[in-house]
């Protein structure tokens, strides 16, 4: 399941074009997957318009056309701008087509399924005036109404929408669209699925899968100890929240770590113990890490939930980097600040409000842009990057990028974020890579989520309900796992 921007589609077309896989062909590739996918979708009773751009979109529609007309469907074509230019490549699709006896141009945008093949990856906004037009007729259907690889109106690597065709079903060519994972423009697209053209099927970023999770799950020996299983250390609770640190420490101790320690006040400690007799303290932990104290053997290291004071965390998050050890950066050790190269980059995990405070940006914009922005900070600071919130984007600085489905919003309650800091700490400590360790520790948070609203319902979940849905949503993946 991977995510191609438009500058990636126009770079491996280029690259097919030298290899002798010609346009024409990728568009009959195009249609014959369409066809495949949507003739599942709809019966030979039915009137299907294909209303066509002059673009390549428009030629994926000419050559579906076909496809469905040849065996036997109700296909007409509606060109609202025009048929194409007769020397493109579209247009030799729509010669061919006509060559084969058909004769479907209609000037009827009626039809009981409405496939849109208006504008592809070129589209740029502002929509023209006259599209709008079409488009809110497109719109103002009762029907089925079906995208070819993106929603007419929608760009494809940004979330920003004026207007757009909303589809029920959206098959994307070759592989998703970053648009398919933005705010607003992921509401666009309905129900998606990638549709294989005759590209390789590799790229940077990724949806993170039940099955890569599978694949990613760590294994031991039945001999092995809690030394294999890592020490974790988590700075976390005050006085005031106390909480935090209990939600961190039930999420990493529910996640399988081997030793978990947590570094709080006495006062938060106290209340700890009954609850997690399995942790121990070390008491005053931000005030001992700030001046360069930090437990031996760790192999996982986090900061920020439920701490307060911002001259203390800035200097217990400069200790914690010098180590040789993954290090987690939530909440409060969540600031602005430089990044010096690391061979194992530090782990931040913001909100959208949390990384506006970052970088400046407003929360529409990064939501708007939230795969490519995440990227760049990635990049430019020498971090992972962990931008929490509907569709969970991790951004690595190598420029690889894996997007999460799972979750709901539930999980949009106080405290959440504390217990997804536990499970990641833990991840660190067992998984066999970085990658799949944050990967495979937002999956389990979205997991918990999903699965309690399964039993319960939406509004009902507080952060201390994921670490109660943790040992199923494990036990799922370990039993297919073959544990």
């Amino acid at each position: 399941m991977f995510i191609f921007t438009k500058e990636d589609i126009r770079h491996i077309d280029r690259q097919a074009e030298e290899r002798g896989l010609s346009e024409f062909t990728l568009m009959e590739n195009a249609g014959a997957g369409l066809y495949r996918e949507i003739s599942s979708l709809i019966t030979k009773q039915q009137r299907i318009c294909i209303a066509a751009g002059k673009g390549n979109n428009g030629g994926d529609g000419i050559v579906l056309a076909r496809y469905l007309l040849l065996n036997g469907y109700q296909a007409n074509l509606f060109f609202p701008f025009g048929p194409p230019e007769e020397d493109g490549t579209a247009g030799r699709h729509f010669r061919y087509l006509k060559a084969c006896g058909f004769s479907p141009v209609t000037d009827d945008l009626k039809g009981d399924v409405i496939v849109d093949a208006l504008f592809g990856i070129g589209f740029q906004l502002p929509l023209r005036e006259e599209a709008k037009v079409w488009i809110r007729q497109l719109n103002g259907e009762p029907a089925l109404k079906i995208s070819i690889d993106i929603p007419s109106g929608v760009e494809a690597d940004h979330g920003s929408v004026s207007e757009a065709f909303r589809a029920d079903y959206t098959f994307c060519l070759h592989g998703y669209k970053p648009s398919a994972f933005l705010v607003p423009s992921g509401t666009y697209y309905g129900k998606t699925a990638a549709v294989p053209i005759g590209l390789p099927q590799e790229g940077k970023i990724r949806v993170w899968t039940e099955e890569d999770a599978i694949n990613a799950w760590p294994s031991f020996a039945a001999s092995a100890h809690k030394g294999i299983f890592g020490t974790g250390y988590i700075i976390a609770g005050s006085d005031h929240m106390p909480g935090s640190a209990l939600l961190a420490a039930k999420g990493a101790l529910r996640s399988g770590i081997g030793k978990l320690i947590i570094g709080t006040s006495q006062f938060a400690s106290a209340i700890l113990a009954g609850e997690v007799p399995e942790t121990t303290y070390e008491f005053d932990g931000l005030e001992k890490t700030a001046n360069g104290s930090i437990p031996k053997k760790l192999k996982a290291a986090a900061i920020g939930p439920g701490l307060e004071n911002e001259d203390l965390i800035e200097q217990a998050v400069q200790t914690l980097l010098e180590g040789d050890f993954p290090v987690v950066l939530d909440a409060g050790a969540l600031q602005k600040r430089r990044y010096m190269k690391r061979e194992i980059p530090p782990i931040l995990t913001p909100h959208p409000g949390e990384f506006s405070r970052m970088t400046g940006l407003t929360v529409k914009d990064i939501q708007s842009s939230r795969i490519q922005t995440a990227l760049q900070y990635a990049a430019e600071n020498e971090v992972i990057l962990i931008l929490k919130g509907e569709q969970t984007v991790i951004a690595f600085p190598d420029g690889d990028a894996i997007i999460n489905l799972t979750g709901n919003s539930a999980l949009a309650k106080g405290g959440s974020g504390d217990t997804l800091t536990g499970i990641l700490t833990a991840c660190l400590c067992t998984h066999r890579t970085i990658k799949e360790a944050a990967a495979n520790a937002v999956l389990i948070h979205g997991m918990t989520a999903d699965l309690w609203v399964s039993k319960y319902g939406v509004r009902t979940m507080t952060a201390s309900d994921i670490s109660d849905m943790i040992p199923e949503v494990m036990k799922n993946l370990e039993n297919k796992k073959g544990i």
